[in-house]
């Protein structure tokens, strides 16, 4: 179920900042948005499985922290980012 190894490098390559990047903000909200969208799914096909959803519900929590770091310390970046991934505002 997780990312493997093709799927993760290819999108640490979409949202690196520079060559090599893989702890910034952007990359990591990245890596969490896939992750996150995988075990929704996996969620609606199996309702029951309780430890996947507390899972997720960690991944959405460090995701949310992610994007208050980065809203406030650059703006434009958090907007570029949540309108390529899709991800709502608050």
């Amino acid at each position: 179920m997780s990312l493997n190894q093709a799927e993760k490098s290819e999108i640490i390559k979409k949202y690196e900042r520079q060559p090599g990047d893989t702890g910034s903000p952007e990359v990591q909200i990245a890596l969490l948005t896939t992750r996150i969208n995988q075990l929704t799914n996996h969620l609606r096909a199996n309702r029951h499985d309780e430890s996947s959803r507390r899972g997720l519900l960690k991944l959405v929590g460090q995701r949310r922290r992610l994007l208050a770091y980065l809203r406030q310390k650059d703006y434009d970046r958090f907007l570029a980012l949540t309108e390529s991934l899709n991800i709502r505002k608050k």
